[in-house]
């Protein structure tokens, strides 16, 4: 069984958590976007793992995770945090794998990007890996593959810069690289777990552009970076917060504003600890924004949504959640794909009463309070789009099963 998991938002919904609460009944992880510039935080026991490149499905101990074509790979930071892991206790040689057709991150793309965003009239705010740069240059057929490396003709033709840099990790890297089609192939009748990287507000084609990421984050990413076709994916899992946040620069129409919503902002960010894994930048946050959550279902055919940071709202006497948009004189009930309009757009919210009761032991569905499944149907019908899965704290055990996804 295949199944996708992606941000439903702009990034940092909680994927982590969630895929690495699903790769329990998982064969492999495939993480199928993405590079550096992502970050996962697990959370398991006394322990918490903090992972950019490697699929979280690692924690586990005899699980196979791949690194798919998609993703563009920095050889000094995947081998940085694999080092990281293994001074935890994680054993992961002979079970980590690469593409060969995964695109590598140079040293100089990374010092063009950050120039380049120096450059733009509206910088994008780039974490500066690379990540874009070195998209840029796949797309201009001008990069440098994981297989590239290894052919001796094109080894040797390369820039000097690039190959000393290369040749620290060029072994290393043979070991770990698959042909991602055959390996997917042999192993098609085990159960997969196809994680994405960002949030599908920040895919290159459907995200708010030009303000979005250099890869694909939609669900449909999962078939060309993850080595199979798309009538293989059985189901896709869109994680979401309950609330907003986001990254950088670029529109956010439920932004939280001091002038109107006081100190709620920076409540809601210490209490969600919304600093970026990546960065440490402190995380824009806003209302959930219902327009854009239903725009992701629709667009990336979400089977079910998975609900995280419920339990942020525990001690809030109200709660309100973005349901349409104000711009001049017109209500927009469809997200929009004109920054212009998306930058201009006044939120117009509906308000629920805060159930006032901690959350984090709640075990099953039955024993969330009345006040927060209320709260739930209403997304539910709004997105016609049902949640499967509701997370109610950090750890693997503050998870609650509605609809079991390896389950079909």
């Amino acid at each position: 069984m295949n199944i996708v998991v992606i941000g439903a938002q702009w990034g940092d919904e909680g994927k982590g958590k969630i895929v690495d609460f699903l790769a329990d009944r998982a064969d492999i992880v495939v993480r199928f976007s993405g590079g550096a510039n992502a970050g996962h935080t697990i959370v398991n026991r006394d322990k918490t793992y903090k992972l950019h490149l490697i699929p979280s499905g690692v924690v586990y101990p005899n699980k196979t995770v791949v690194l798919g074509t998609g993703m563009v790979v920095d050889p000094e930071a995947l081998f940085d945090e694999l080092n990281t892991i293994e001074k935890q206790g994680i054993s992961w040689k002979n079970r980590v794998f690469i593409s060969d057709r995964a695109h590598i991150v140079m040293p100089k793309n990374k010092l063009l990007d950050i120039e380049n965003d120096k450059n733009r009239k509206n910088p994008i705010g780039t974490t500066g890996r690379g990540i874009g740069t070195t998209y840029s240059l796949k797309a201009l057929r001008d990069g440098i593959r994981i297989c590239d490396i290894l052919d001796e003709d094109f080894f040797n033709n390369m820039e000097n810069s690039d190959r000393e840099f290369v040749l620290k990790y060029r072994d290393r890297l043979k070991k770990m690289t698959i042909d991602i089609s055959s390996f997917q192939y042999k192993n098609k009748n085990k159960n997969i777990l196809f994680e994405g990287a960002q949030g599908i507000l920040l895919d290159l084609d459907i995200g708010t552009y030009p303000y979005v990421s250099s890869g694909v984050s939609a669900a449909a990413g999962a078939s060309v970076g993850g080595g199979i076709g798309p009538r293989d994916i059985d189901t896709v899992l869109g994680v979401f917060k309950a609330y907003t946040t986001r990254v950088g620069n670029g529109p956010f129409p439920s932004e939280f504003l001091k002038e109107r919503d006081g100190n709620l902002e920076s409540q809601i960010r210490e209490i969600g600890r919304e600093y970026g894994v990546t960065t440490g930048r402190p995380r824009r946050c806003g209302y959930l924004d219902l327009v854009a959550l239903r725009y992701a279902c629709r667009t990336n055919s979400i089977t079910h949504l998975v609900l995280t940071h419920l339990d942020v709202y525990d001690d809030m006497d109200e709660i309100q959640a973005c349901v349409s948009y104000k711009y001049r004189d017109d209500l927009i009930e469809s997200f929009p794909s004109s920054i212009s309009i998306l930058r201009g757009a006044k939120p117009v919210t509906k308000s629920f009463k805060g159930w006032k009761k901690s959350l984090s032991n709640c075990e099953t569905y039955e024993d969330l309070p009345v006040k927060a499944k209320e709260y739930i149907d209403f997304i539910e019908e709004y997105t016609e789009t049902k949640i499967g899965i509701v997370s109610v704290g950090y750890k693997r055990t503050q998870t609650i099963i509605r609809k079991d996804p390896w389950i079909k």
